[in-house]
């Protein structure tokens, strides 16, 4: 695995011709911007409060985050979507190994800047035609990118690939709530955000159990655990 071990080679792509590249959401296409980089962790840190997770801070979320998933030293894991870091770094600080992924190399700037640690590889990297090894993490976080990716379905199939038996998956994503700014958001023209149902997020990693759940406000943060013993 030729990992890119600092943003500023990040435009370096591991493997652009292994798969053919995935269309982009709109939102997905905003955060190639160094302005939406710019602003990304401001946003971040007051995201779930917007979103009716009121007093639910950063320190908050790697606190349940750190408790459900226990990341230790050894394990190697990676952060899809990394954005400004915020999941690379409660990983490196625990003592793990990050990949940490983005298709933006504006966020991977940032985020590199943001979290210095050099147990993180930042890495420039669309998940969902990754190319990467089956079963080569014993963890993978995923912080909002479910909602922004055009093919959830494609994504989730290709982290629970990347799983090695007994490997973690923690999403964070703001879940369906048919709620009127919802479907509006959903229009390619205005971000193509995709909000699924908890059921159906299961239903597309049939080799994994689903073994925590927490609802608060509209985000949904969940644990599964990669149960098969073959792959």
């Amino acid at each position: 695995m030729n990992l890119v071990p600092h943003a500023a080679q990040a435009k370096e792509n591991l493997n652009p011709d292994a798969h053919p590249a995935p269309a982009l959401s709109a939102a997905q296409r905003s955060n190639l911007s160094p302005v939406t980089a710019w602003g990304y962790a401001w946003w971040r840190a007051r995201s779930l409060a917007l979103l009716g997770a009121r007093g639910f801070t950063l320190e908050r979320e790697a606190v349940l985050f750190t408790a459900l998933c226990r990341p230790a030293a050894g394990q190697v894991w990676l952060d899809v979507g990394t954005s400004a870091g915020f999941y690379a770094g409660v990983l490196a600080r625990a003592g793990a190994r990050v990949t940490a992924a983005d298709l933006s190399p504006a966020m991977l700037a940032v985020a590199a800047r943001r979290e210095p640690d050099p147990a993180i590889s930042w890495v420039n990297l669309n998940v969902e035609a990754s190319g990467l090894p089956d079963a080569s993490f014993d963890g993978v976080t995923v912080g909002a990118t479910l909602n922004e990716t055009h093919d959830p379905a494609r994504l989730l199939a290709d982290l629970e690939r990347l799983l090695r038996p007994g490997g973690q998956l923690w999403l964070m994503y703001l879940r369906r709530t048919a709620g009127p700014a919802q479907n509006l958001l959903a229009r390619p023209a205005l971000g193509g955000l995709t909000c699924p149902d908890p059921a159906w997020v299961a239903r597309q990693l049939p080799g994994c159990v689903r073994t925590d759940g927490l609802g608060v406000g509209a985000v949904q943060f969940d644990r599964f655990v990669r149960s098969d013993r073959t792959l």
